[in-house]
């Protein structure tokens, strides 16, 4: 089952991307609201391969 936090790792860097995207577009919130998602799916990832 260690793929799904590779997944996880990868879906975090994507929603990473989303919120440089949204940051330069002048949504803040929702650009602090994908950044917690996406340090959350991070954090997740490397947890579970710990």
């Amino acid at each position: 089952m260690n793929w799904f936090a590779y997944v996880l790792i990868l879906l975090g860097g994507f929603l990473i991307g989303g919120v440089l995207s949204l940051w330069r577009n002048e949504s803040r919130i929702a650009a602090v609201i994908l950044a917690i998602f996406a340090v959350g799916c991070v954090a997740g990832g490397i947890l579970w391969l710990v």
